[in-house]
């Protein structure tokens, strides 16, 4: 298959969430097989099983010139000085190639998991980011608020872990955008197509970004979508994957907000030129990256075509 050349550009950053199903040797081969096709990021989700900055921190070091990231650490059931520490150690191992990413989670999660009450999420969401922040750049911190304290009777800094801690959220509700604008580096977003992201998601988190004088933030888009053979069938086997999603109202609104009905309409599924012209959107509407999901749910032979493809794009 010849390269596809598009305007997505040379500048934008384009990785793949790797699947956390299999051992950690396949997941470092599937890593590596990706940074030889050109992709410049691998992302991994946080279960119950794998921890995340951890499984990061080994595909960093296995796979050198790869970044790595977490999307997403859910906030509650965890502390700012025990991800400070997961996320510096991640940084530290991998040489700066760390990126990390939290999430407010969910009510059903939250409660029957930790068996803690999902209650006042924004307010912690706030307080979390407030007192992670110091400990990631100067390893120190001294916050007492309402939900949590961090202070650091000891030091809290990991030799080596430099530049500090890029920090993500999965923000995409007005709220969770405002206090990641003002406090983050910038956000997570899945399933939002790009006219969500155009009309609502870039505007909200850039100008609470700008109001808090800070950087523009990072629009990391997560995109369920492959390049394959079949677009029919892979778009029936992402609807019934995703569906999973559209419990949700965060995820309701959001892929009503992009025009679509279920979570599998904002996929790009069809060949490689469809799908790079759908990356094209994504960076029109203000994605500063694009991260491909689900390509795990195609065969072998769709996913090489969809990260080849992806490469391609990456290298511009």
């Amino acid at each position: 298959m010849p390269a596809v050349h598009t305007p997505v550009g040379a500048c934008m950053s384009i990785g793949v969430a790797l699947p956390l199903h299999s051992r950690i040797d396949t997941i470092v081969q599937l890593a590596r097989e990706a940074h030889e096709f050109g992709l410049r990021s691998a992302w991994f989700g946080q279960t119950f099983g794998y921890d995340s900055p951890s499984l990061a921190a080994i595909v960093g070091r296995e796979v050198p010139g790869l970044d790595v990231g977490t999307s997403a650490i859910p906030v509650f059931g965890r502390h700012p000085l025990i991800v400070s520490g997961q996320a510096q150690t991640a940084q530290a191992a991998t040489g700066g190639r760390y990126h990390l990413g939290l999430a407010l989670g969910t009510k059903h999660l939250t409660e029957t998991g930790f068996g803690i009450p999902h209650e006042r999420p924004i307010a912690r969401l706030r307080e979390f980011l407030t007192a992670l922040r110091p400990l990631l750049e100067t390893g120190s911190a001294d916050f007492h608020g309402e939900l949590l304290t961090a202070t650091t009777p000891l030091p809290a800094s990991v030799p080596g872990a430099e530049p500090p801690v890029p920090v993500l959220v999965a923000a995409m509700a007005p709220q969770a955008l405002r206090v990641s604008g003002e406090l983050a580096d910038g956000i997570l977003p899945l399933l939002a197509g790009p006219r969500a992201l155009a009309e609502h998601i870039v505007p909200a988190v850039t100008a609470a970004a700008e109001a808090a004088g800070r950087p523009a933030p990072r629009i990391v888009a997560f995109v369920p979508g492959a390049v394959a053979a079949d677009p029919g069938a892979v778009r029936r086997t992402f609807a019934e994957s995703l569906a999973f999603y559209e419990r949700f109202p965060s995820y309701q609104r959001v892929i009503a907000l992009s025009g679509a009905d279920r979570a599998a309409d904002v996929a790009a599924i069809g060949d490689e030129e469809t799908v790079a012209a759908e990356i094209g959107r994504y960076r029109e509407a203000g994605a500063t990256e694009v991260v491909f999901t689900a390509t795990d749910l195609v065969g072998d032979e769709d996913r090489r075509r969809t990260w080849k493809l992806l490469g391609e794009l990456a290298q511009g």
